[in-house]
């Protein structure tokens, strides 16, 4: 680390790319970036979920083949097609992100449960029991940071645990779910399917599981571009030169580490 380095700005709201207790050591001011994409995850979080959930990337695929045509009728029935209204959405993640993703739940008329830290109890009456959730969502989607604590939280355990019409959606950070894990639970069908906006490596190797996975209908990656709306992609820039502008003003804003 650079002996003169007083200041970090990152460029995002995440800090794991950051060694935090390397800068508390040396004095380094963190800044991060807050709330700036309050509507691009949350949407996009839904827009993998729809297409997960109304079999998209299937019909379009079957289409692209030629099955249309080949019916001989207006329509066909090749893959299920579920509403979102009646679902139950395991939320893991209370923070900003979690807490717009479930207002917009609650429009589609899906009930929802917030998770409690995984391992911890009793957190009040806002808060179901993680395995509860695991067992009882019929999606479930993540939004929490990338953290020892968190780190494999989705795993065997875990997916063994689920519904098998389940769906898995992680626009959070890759290394929470357990990538071989994931590949086994969708290769042999324990869950109905997946859409991660992220990956443990990025870009992932060709040759890696999650890429692998990318030839199923039933399986989204999209390359962490979730945050990347031209709206939300703005208030980043205009949020970093702030932060950058109030550390050489002698008052420090969005501070991790002081």
């Amino acid at each position: 680390m650079a002996k003169k380095l007083e200041f970090i700005a990152i460029a995002a709201t995440g800090t794991d790319i950051v060694d935090l207790e390397a800068c508390k050591e040396r004095g380094i001011v963190v800044s991060n970036i807050r709330n700036y994409a309050i509507d691009t995850v949350p949407e996009h979080t839904f827009a993998l979920m729809l297409a997960l959930r109304r079999s998209i990337t299937a019909y379009h695929q079957a289409v692209q083949k030629g099955r249309w045509i080949q019916s001989e009728q207006f329509c066909f029935f090749d893959y299920p097609i579920k509403n979102l209204s009646g679902a139950t959405l395991g939320i893991i993640g209370d923070g900003v992100l979690g807490k717009r993703v479930a207002e917009l739940a609650k429009a589609f008329g899906m009930k929802v449960l917030f998770a409690s830290y995984k391992g911890v109890h009793n957190m009040g009456p806002l808060y179901t029991e993680f395995d509860q959730v695991i067992q009882e969502s019929d999606i479930i989607t993540i939004h929490c940071p990338l953290l020892k604590s968190t780190k494999d939280m989705i795993s065997e355990r875990e997916f063994n645990m689920m519904k098998k019409e389940a769906l898995l959606i992680n626009t959070a950070r890759g290394g929470i779910v357990n990538e071989a894990d994931l590949y086994n639970a969708i290769t042999k069908g324990t869950i109905a399917g997946a859409a991660f906006d992220v990956a443990v490596n990025e870009p992932p190797g060709k040759d890696e599981l999650i890429m692998k996975l990318t030839s199923l209908s039933n399986f989204i990656l999209t390359p962490h571009i979730s945050w990347a709306s031209i709206e939300a992609i703005q208030t980043l820039a205009d949020m970093l030169i702030d932060n950058i502008n109030a550390y050489l003003a002698g008052n420090p804003v969005n501070i991790v580490i002081k």
